[in-house]
């Protein structure tokens, strides 16, 4: 496009008309010249310097080699090379034309080499700067994050310790004790009572070691007890300890994230545990449905009459740590008393079979300052070859 346009320019300009040869070599000659920025903007810059002596024109390959150069220059030697080169073409320019043409050629040089070289060396500048910056605010993002990182694993740990010198210490003393109470001579009903005394004693041991394992593991390893596959055992542990709870699954089951699994086993493990300790006795339904992409889980139990005195048993955050571990699940619980009934309610969103979550792009985020950029070089774009190069050419004609 430069070349075209620039040998346009000269055709026009010599309206007595130039030998088709010449046409041609000057035109090979910008391309030439262009073809120079990609080894050296330097030389190119010079090249387009000596051609406009020779010619007394080529204003806009000049405009555009001037800017490339700008945008080239990194370093001292390179602005001194850049700044030589351009006193030299003006020199020879003033040399060739004159002291009469001192006033054209400064306000040519002016337009068509500084005002291009200034904006490409702060467009130059700029780039360089908003790259560092952002490399710099990457780094500080991953070091944020491995301190982030090191906290939440050091506070793991800390948990982990705490659960395995307590709470695992006081169910080793419960499983001992309830294994003693297995071989001892009691009647069938209260040694049927003290088996399942025994097993939900080992089960839960089983589980809080895999909770401990998982939290001294740096990603969190899923429970292999835990899941909507394990809900059919959990009902069934309830319905061996003489609890009246109805199982209820509809839908084709669908695949879902480890960490909604786990949610979905907790939430029905949460529901009948208030059951049987708010409504002892009383019947419960648990219902697993898939609809549409959907797990939705309901946990209904009838109200005791009356109602079963308040106990201390329980932190009563239970369904406030429910709703904290499926949010992040993308999930929703819900939870009121409806028609003599307390009812649960969690919706947890299925995996899309070929959907990848995508991550998102922080490496190169649309700042401000690449907006500025952008608006910047337009504006001297259109300044440079619109404006500019008309305004000369209509006062020279």
């Amino acid at each position: 496009m430069v070349a075209v346009v620039d040998t346009l320019l000269l055709a026009a300009a010599h309206s007595d008309g130039l030998p088709p040869a010449a046409i041609a070599a000057y035109a090979l000659t910008v391309v030439l010249v262009i073809a120079l920025r990609y080894r050296s903007p330097a030389a190119s810059f010079v090249a387009a310097l000596a051609l406009a002596t020779l010619t007394g024109g080529t204003y806009v390959l000049l405009l555009w080699a001037a800017y490339q150069a700008g945008r080239a220059i990194s370093s001292p030697t390179g602005t001194a090379v850049t700044v030589g080169a351009a006193v030299g073409g003006l020199g020879a320019q003033l040399v060739a034309r004159g002291a009469q043409g001192l006033a054209p050629v400064v306000s040519t040089f002016v337009v068509f080499v500084a005002l291009p070289l200034l904006v490409g060396r702060y467009l130059a500048q700029h780039d360089r700067l908003v790259s560092a910056l952002d490399r710099n605010n990457r780094q500080l993002r991953r070091e944020q994050e491995i301190l982030a990182e090191r906290e939440r694993l050091d506070e793991r740990l800390r948990i982990a310790r705490d659960m395995h010198d307590s709470l695992g210490h006081r169910l080793s003393l419960v499983s001992v004790q309830a294994a003693a109470l297995e071989v001892a001579e009691l009647p069938p009903q209260q040694q049927q009572a003290v088996r399942q005394l025994a097993t939900a004693t080992r089960r839960a041991m089983v589980e809080l070691y895999e909770l401990v394992g998982a939290l001294r593991e740096r990603d969190e390893a899923p429970a292999a007890s835990t899941g909507v596959p394990a809900i059919g055992w959990l009902v069934a542990e309830f319905q061996a300890a003489g609890v009246s709870v109805t199982l209820r699954e509809r839908g084709q089951a669908l695949p879902l994230s480890t960490a909604a699994g786990q949610a979905a086993y907790r939430v029905v493990e949460e529901g009948l545990t208030n059951a049987v300790k708010h409504a002892p006795g009383q019947p419960v339904t648990v219902d697993v449905g898939w609809e549409d992409g959907t797990l939705l889980l309901t946990v209904v139990n009838p109200l005791p009459d009356p109602p079963t005195p308040r106990n201390d048993i329980g932190s009563g955050h239970g369904l406030t740590g429910l709703s904290e571990r499926l949010l992040p699940a993308g999930g929703f619980l819900d939870h009121r008393l409806t028609e003599g009934s307390f009812r649960l309610y969690a919706m947890l969103p299925c995996v899309r079979s070929g959907v990848a979550e995508q991550p998102a792009d922080d490496d190169h985020p649309l700042t401000v300052g690449r907006f500025r950029t952008v608006a910047v070089g337009f504006a001297a774009a259109v300044l440079m070859f619109v404006v500019l190069p008309a305004s000369i050419l209509a006062g020279v004609g």
